[in-house]
């Protein structure tokens, strides 16, 4: 069973690993290094933003980088791990993160090269609407 924890800025280093990955997955061309990401996600976590890691025991699975300022919700980030992925989780996770927000709607980002990412989210129902997609209830 998935659980999901709010991270704080001590979170910061484990969360721009993390984020390197997803960088990497969806070959984006951000060039920032570990210590560039880690200042950013900690200025992320203070501000509008909240990150939420998703483990299962105490092994880490992924993680998503919520804006709480935004109606509907904004996704930035959403990653799940390499070695957890095509089991699963991406799905729980999603499913409980939106319980834990209390919402059924949200929108996200998602590069437009990134096959698998897109294929993903559609298949939870998003719908593409320009760089956007957005959960139609």
């Amino acid at each position: 069973m998935i659980q999901i924890e709010v991270c704080s800025k001590g979170d910061a280093e484990l969360l721009a690993g993390l984020n390197k990955q997803l960088i990497e997955d969806e070959q984006h061309d951000n060039s920032m290094n570990i210590g560039q990401l880690k200042l950013r996600m900690e200025a992320f976590l203070e501000s509008e933003y909240k990150a939420y890691l998703f483990k299962e025991s105490s092994e880490i699975k992924g993680y998503a980088l919520v804006n709480h300022s935004r109606d509907p919700l904004y996704i930035r980030q959403f990653f799940i791990c390499r070695d957890s992925r095509g089991q699963g989780y991406g799905k729980l996770a999603f499913s409980r993160l939106m319980e834990r927000l209390g919402t059924s709607k949200a929108d996200i980002e998602v590069l437009s090269g990134n096959e698998r990412g897109c294929a993903f989210w559609k298949s939870l129902g998003f719908a593409e609407r320009s760089v956007y997609m957005r959960l139609e209830e």
